[in-house]
């Protein structure tokens, strides 16, 4: 860390308002567009995304510098974002039971409404395509696959923030590569086929 971020998360820890706001200016857009990335639903990732600053300002006196802040940050966001999906399958599967009892609510579905800042226009039908095979393989090599390939960050700062190793991270990037193949395999099919 530079001194300029040891200061800012110092008066972070401090309490300091100001200090707060700076955090809050300088890494929304990076906790946004990765929520935005797992959870695919704009008004969930606004919602994550305020409670992911809640909790920074509820437990930054616990961050010890042990890693960069932004590596913490990541790491309280991939949480978060993880946990809605697990409450959102929780509701989903409740709703299938209190349907097949005669309860008159209606299931929510949560369609891929995928609207990505990074996403150019003629790019959005594949990338709705991709963020729907993402939701379709494992939880780690999908963060793996999209702290690499969306966010930018590059291996050692994915193990940094998965709390793996370098290799670890390598073996979840090919084996998300692979997964996404054989999901996206069909949709590529019947593209050239156009």
């Amino acid at each position: 860390m530079n001194q300029s971020e040891v200061e800012l998360i110092e008066q972070l820890q401090r309490g300091e308002q100001e200090a707060f706001r700076r955090v809050v200016g300088l890494y929304q857009e990076m906790v946004y567009n990765t929520v935005l990335s797992i959870v695919q639903n704009e008004a969930d990732a606004e919602d994550i995304t305020q409670e992911v600053f809640v909790q920074v300002h509820q437990s930054v006196k616990l961050f010890k510098g042990d890693s960069k802040f932004s590596t913490w940050l990541y790491r309280i966001t991939i949480t978060k974002s993880l946990d809605f999906e697990k409450r959102r399958k929780r509701k989903k599967r409740f709703a299938f039971v209190q349907n097949l009892f005669g309860e008159k609510e209606e299931e929510q579905h949560h369609p891929v409404e995928f609207n990505h800042p990074g996403v150019l226009l003629e790019n959005k039908e594949k990338a709705g395509e991709l963020f729907k095979a993402l939701q379709q393989i494992p939880n780690n090599q999908r963060i793996a696959f999209t702290l690499s390939k969306i966010e930018g960050l590059n291996n050692q700062e994915i193990a940094a923030i998965m709390n793996t190793s370098f290799y670890a991270v390598e073996s979840l990037l090919a084996r998300a590569k692979t997964s996404l193949k054989k999901k996206l395999k069909n949709y590529y099919l019947l593209q050239s086929a156009k």
